[in-house]
């Protein structure tokens, strides 16, 4: 994935679009329909090389445990792998899989106990970074006019949400969030994520990169990367 030259001035920064650079968009686009994400990511060709933990994934929160087995049994029908099946935990309940094309998925609840039937909601979408410095990079994104939510030492930083953004961008010490989905931390190579912003193009501390987006909404595609 080609990484843009950082910007030299903060500017106020959301996430407009998630873009997964996929070796098979057509295959890749099968299968998040069928996982029920389809409208929430693009999808384009890429031949950049990754081995291992790409650093990232993608969380859903739903509204109950019942939900939680809802997407991650649509998403094992449909060709992932379980890396976590899921269980109750201290925080609620929850599981993560591996999508057919490397990207790691976790669905999870705060609720322990089902108050209704499984749906098809999704109340919010998490993206975790994978970060070696986690002061550097929080302040560098305070930097680009993010505004911090939660912050949990040096292990986790949440942001707080801002319109258009259909995507929450959170912070998590690499090694940790490796352990939390269970597959080893090592990785090299692409990310093979991009991410839309309305605050022009960048590359963050860890090689994230961000890529100028206008459209407010984002909507699955198959268009070949750019040369």
């Amino acid at each position: 994935m080609a990484m843009a030259t950082n910007a030299t001035t903060a500017s106020t920064t959301s996430i407009v679009s998630v873009t997964l650079e996929v070796a098979d968009p057509e295959a890749a686009h099968r299968f998040y329909t069928a996982f029920g994400v389809d409208t929430h990511i693009r999808l384009r060709a890429a031949e950049a090389h990754s081995t291992g933990f790409r650093g990232f994934t993608l969380a859903l929160t739903v509204s109950r445990p019942a939900t939680v087995d809802s997407f991650l049994g649509a998403a094992v029908d449909a060709g992932a792998t379980v890396l976590k099946p899921a269980a109750k935990s201290l925080w609620g309940y929850g599981g993560s899989v591996q999508a057919p094309d490397g990207t790691i998925w976790k669905v999870a609840t705060s609720a322990k106990k089902d108050t209704g039937p499984a749906t098809r909601e999704i109340d919010e979408i998490v993206l975790l970074l994978g970060v070696e410095d986690m002061k550097a990079s929080k302040q560098f994104y305070i930097g680009r006019g993010l505004t911090v939510a939660k912050s949990f030492g040096g292990k986790y930083t949440e942001f707080a949400s801002r319109e258009p953004s259909p995507v929450k961008l959170a912070l998590y010490q690499r090694r940790s969030l490796a352990k939390d989905l269970g597959v080893p931390a090592n990785g090299t190579g692409s990310h093979r994520i991009a991410l839309g912003s309305t605050a022009g193009s960048f590359t963050d501390p860890d090689g994230f990169a961000w890529e100028t987006a206008t459209s407010p909404t984002p909507a699955p595609s198959t268009a070949s990367a750019p040369s």
